[in-house]
């Protein structure tokens, strides 16, 4: 399975942004999705200094991971998915 994801760089700071959601939408396993993910991310040889999922409910876009990132997310988005990961 592949997931898209964003590898986005602002202040100094590299994050990602998954385009995924733990099935059982609960923050436990959302938590260990971000985990999982994120390490990938970097063994593909990503810099990942935070990093966060996207999803979708109902008709919003929410955000899962740090406070700050996800506030920053919420106010900015992702513009668009620049790479992709196999699962």
């Amino acid at each position: 399975m592949q997931i898209n994801l964003a590898h986005l760089r602002d202040q100094g700071i590299d994050f990602a942004v998954f385009d995924a959601d733990a099935t059982s939408r609960m923050d436990g396993d959302r938590s260990d999705l971000l985990a999982s993910l994120t390490a990938r991310a970097r063994i593909s040889g990503l810099k990942v200094d935070k990093s966060a999922l996207a999803f979708r409910e109902g008709s919003r876009t929410r955000f899962y991971g740090p406070i700050d990132l996800v506030h920053y997310l919420a106010l900015r988005g992702v513009s668009r998915w620049t790479h992709s990961l196999e699962v």
